[in-house]
């Protein structure tokens, strides 16, 4: 049995597919959260509620796959091999998307929504997680290659990254420009020095010792 929200590429599915996205990020950007519904993104994707209730299942369901599909298609994780211009390169993509139309309106109706529900904090942080395994790899890649200390974590790096870019979107309301680029990609200077390297864990005195022939040994 097919999961909700999978589809086949190409052909009417994958248009439906498309049109009710669309309408998702469409209602978010207009209305907020509150005010939308599977039926009014059926309305206004022109499909029948059936169908998106049988495809995706809930409201929720159907936000999350909307961004996540709208985050993949508009954010490529790049892999230039040298990690300050991936990473300038990831900053300018989460640019593009919140001066987009619908970009900054849809990030700030999921972030008053999830003030009050539950329902949007869920999917707001499975989207997060989502993203940060995806552009996990950048910092993984920059570590092999010696351009980032071991166990520098890449869900710390990522979040300082995007952190400029979305203070001044939701806080000071400040104009987004490549400038702000600048000063998102300048968290790779704090990775550099070991700031999102994760501490070592020191063995806890009740495990048993391991010996270098793999038996453990008290």
């Amino acid at each position: 049995m097919a999961q909700a929200g999978s589809v086949r590429p190409g052909g009417r599915t994958a248009r439906t597919r498309a049109a009710v996205f669309d309408a998702t990020l469409d209602e978010l950007a207009s209305r907020g959260w509150d005010q939308v519904s599977v039926e009014t993104i059926a309305a206004r994707a022109r499909v029948h509620k059936t169908t998106v209730y049988r495809r995706w299942g809930g409201k929720a369901q159907l936000v999350a796959k909307a961004l996540e599909a709208a985050a993949e298609s508009r954010i490529q994780v790049p892999d230039g091999g040298d990690i300050d211009q991936d990473l300038r390169a990831l900053a300018h993509a989460v640019l593009a998307i919140l001066i987009s139309r619908d970009g900054a309106a849809t990030v700030r109706a999921l972030v008053a929504g999830a003030q009050g529900s539950p329902e949007v904090g869920r999917v707001v942080r499975r989207f997060w997680a989502t993203r940060l395994a995806q552009v996990g790899p950048i910092v993984e890649r920059a570590v092999s290659r010696g351009q980032l200390p071991q166990g520098t974590d890449p869900d710390d790096l990522m979040r300082y990254l995007a952190a400029p870019l979305f203070h001044r979107l939701l806080v000071t309301a400040e104009p987004l420009t490549q400038a702000t680029t600048d000063q998102a990609a300048a968290a790779l200077a704090a990775a550099r020095a070991g700031v999102f390297a994760r501490p070592r864990e020191a063995p806890s005195p009740e495990a048993p010792a391991r010996d270098p022939r793999g038996t453990w040994s008290t």
